[in-house]
């Protein structure tokens, strides 16, 4: 009864973390999307702080859990 307990909580974490890489990977790639500069048209949103530092962070971070949970589940 224990053993099976300790079982199904141990999956649901690996659930819950694959949940939350996936969701921080898939916040970091809309943080990244936006205009794009044309030849006619330069766009300085590129450079926002959003764009190139918090987005790659996030998908960095959501990675990270996403090898930590995969190496979880192997336990």
């Amino acid at each position: 009864m224990l053993m099976s307990l300790k079982r199904t909580l141990g999956n649901r974490m690996h659930y819950v973390l694959y949940t939350l890489a996936i969701s921080l990977i898939l916040l970091g790639l809309l943080l990244m999307n936006g205009e794009s500069s044309t030849n006619d048209n330069f766009c300085s949103d590129i450079f926002s702080a959003p764009r190139i530092i918090a987005a790659p962070i996030l998908c960095f971070i959501g990675y990270i859990l996403f090898i930590l949970a995969i190496a979880l589940t192997n336990e």
